[in-house]
């Protein structure tokens, strides 16, 4: 499809700073809700790009870096994925779920190739800043450092732009080209992942002051006829029991000393 001059600025600045959030995590813009929907947004799908989004949020749910273990480049896949999404022309939810989130996982993967390159060119650049720090000069530490990242953001615009560039026959008919077994494969392995990852992240929550939301939420997904409004007023409603009950000191007996969280106190009682 034909992008506007417009469109293609935007889609490059969000590549951009998705590739810096990579790295600063300031404000997740390398995370798939965001990357796929802020993507959908400036090139008129919106509704296509959230839905991405979620899908790959839920399998990058439990991707993290942990010391020399690089987690598969989300952003690259969030938003290499989202162009090939629009570049398709093709917003059906069974093509975005067989053919663009695999696709997506093969980038992830794919980009690791990306972050160590621009991690190996961040070693020159490091000793650089050291060259500027021993003479003094802080103005020089700075500038490496504003290149480091700007190399970062590079990571993920020059290829989003490459694939601007695209004809989208070449990238309806690359993604076409995946055989069944690899796009079945990578779907189902997707599946997996997603489970992976709740289980990492309810064993971060699994406290005792948490477990009652967890299960309240369980308790109330099956109710249909909640809107999603109904949905945040009961969330902030809940929010705001708990805010008082703190504030009020937890359970209130004085039969022992307040540990500071409400439920927490509660849960001690029985």
């Amino acid at each position: 499809m034909e992008y506007g001059v417009l469109s293609v600025i935007l889609v490059i600045i969000v590549a951009f700073l998705a590739g810096l959030e990579g790295i600063l995590d300031q404000w997740q813009f390398h995370q798939p809700i965001i990357a796929c929907s802020l993507i959908g947004i400036v090139t008129g799908h919106a509704s296509a790009g959230i839905i991405l989004g979620g899908s790959l949020q839920l399998i990058a749910l439990g991707w993290a870096n942990v010391g020399a273990a690089v987690a598969p480049d989300a952003a690259l896949a969030s938003i290499a994925s989202s162009i090939l999404m629009v570049q398709s022309n093709n917003f059906d939810l069974n093509h975005i779920m067989g053919t663009i989130v695999p696709a997506a996982i093969l980038l992830a993967t794919a980009g690791l190739v990306l972050t160590t390159l621009v991690r190996m060119l961040s070693v020159v650049l490091v000793h650089q800043a050291d060259r500027a720090a021993e003479n003094g000069s802080y103005s020089g530490v700075e500038m490496w450092h504003f290149i480091a990242l700007i190399c970062q953001g590079l990571r993920i615009a020059i290829p989003a732009g490459l694939l601007l560039v695209i004809s989208p026959q070449v990238i309806q008919d690359a993604l076409n080209a995946i055989p069944p077994v690899i796009s079945g494969g990578l779907a189902v392995g997707g599946g997996m992942v997603v489970a992976v990852g709740y289980a990492m992240v309810i064993n971060l929550m699994a406290t005792r002051e948490v477990w009652p939301f967890f299960f309240l939420g369980f308790a109330i997904a099956p109710i249909s006829e909640l809107t999603l409004i109904a949905t945040g007023v009961l969330g902030v409603v809940i929010a705001v029991v708990y805010l008082n009950l703190q504030a009020s000191g937890g359970s209130g007996n004085g039969a022992a000393a307040s540990s500071g969280d409400p439920i927490g106190d509660i849960l001690n009682d029985y």
